[in-house]
């Protein structure tokens, strides 16, 4: 899967990737309004506003962008409603020909690690019938419990041709609180580094792994240490824009190819019709306002190859 997610960013010239994470404050009115006047102010109603205007986005900015990461999360506080939004989403944008990452940070062990990675990029046999639960190309995941909770994943993403981005060093301000815990030494996100270039190796797709890393941009340096750790991972870059990382600052993350890592941005893309750098765009055309977000994102990451 890496290598068409590598395909796809050099047919684009855009190492980037869309955060669809809404929040019902970031929902133009007229959305709200339309979905309230047919469910009421119901969850039905939340995840039809969230749907329509993910849909809009989507197809204000497929052409531009290789792949879109929905954060699992923003869809969940929603209840059944919000993950057949979410289902949606996924579906829609792999219509579209997009690579879907499925922002859903999991980790288990044995049994309950591998119906996760069934349920985001495998199946399950129901009567003979394989089914896809919510069918994402990538997904993120925690790797505190060790192989036992990594191994599951590889297995189904072998088996699917399906990628994984497992957390090393992630851009909030507290993730030192045990990322950068010394032991034996070193830093703690440096040995999950390792493991991840080891895990790596169980997943080959040509020049680079299925197994990836999420290194936020927020923290550049240790980036550039994990870049030499991780040769053959694509890094997932969040913290891009809003959380305060800078293009600048990413160089380090990429390969001499100009591949290994893709930045990622969401309220800073998808809300984009709220800042005063593209308030000629009014509520009612906030797709216009991604799409111009989103071209002033690839020229901004571009500038430093």
């Amino acid at each position: 899967m890496i290598s068409k997610l590598n395909e796809k960013i050099k047919q684009k010239k855009a190492p980037i990737v869309v955060g669809l994470d809404p929040m019902l404050s970031y929902i133009p009115e007229h959305i709200l309004k339309k979905a309230y006047a047919k469910f009421g102010r119901t969850a039905e109603a939340a995840g039809e506003a969230v749907w329509q205007y993910n849909k809009a986005i989507v197809d204000a900015v497929y052409d531009l962008t290789p792949a879109v990461k929905p954060q699992i999360a923003m869809y969940e506080q929603f209840g059944i409603a919000g993950l057949v939004a979410f289902k949606r989403t996924v579906d829609y944008c792999k219509e579209k020909g997009l690579i879907v990452i499925g922002d859903v940070k999991r980790g288990d062990i044995g049994s309950t690690s591998a119906a996760y990675a069934e349920a985001h990029l495998g199946s399950v046999d129901v009567d003979g019938e394989k089914i896809a639960g919510f069918d994402e190309d990538f997904a993120t995941v925690n790797p505190y419990l060790g192989t036992d909770g990594i191994k599951p994943f590889i297995d189904v993403c072998n088996k699917n041709d399906r990628g994984i981005f497992i957390l090393v060093k992630t851009s909030n301000p507290s993730s030192g609180e045990f990322q950068d815990r010394i032991v034996d030494g070193r830093p703690l996100y440096e040995l999950v580094g390792e493991k991840v270039n080891e895990w790596g190796a169980l997943s080959m797709d040509g020049d680079y792994s299925n197994v990836g890393a999420v290194v936020g941009a927020t923290y550049p340096k240790m980036g550039e240490v994990l870049r030499k750790i991780m040769p053959k991972a694509c890094i997932l870059v969040p913290g891009y824009g809003a959380q305060g990382g800078k293009a600048a600052d990413l160089k380090p993350y990429f390969n001499e190819d100009g591949l290994g890592a893709i930045v990622n941005s969401s309220r800073g893309i998808i809300a984009a019709y709220k800042q005063e750098k593209y308030a000629k765009f009014s509520e009612e055309h906030f797709y216009e306002a991604s799409r111009q977000a989103v071209i002033d994102m690839i020229e901004d990451i571009n500038s430093i190859f």
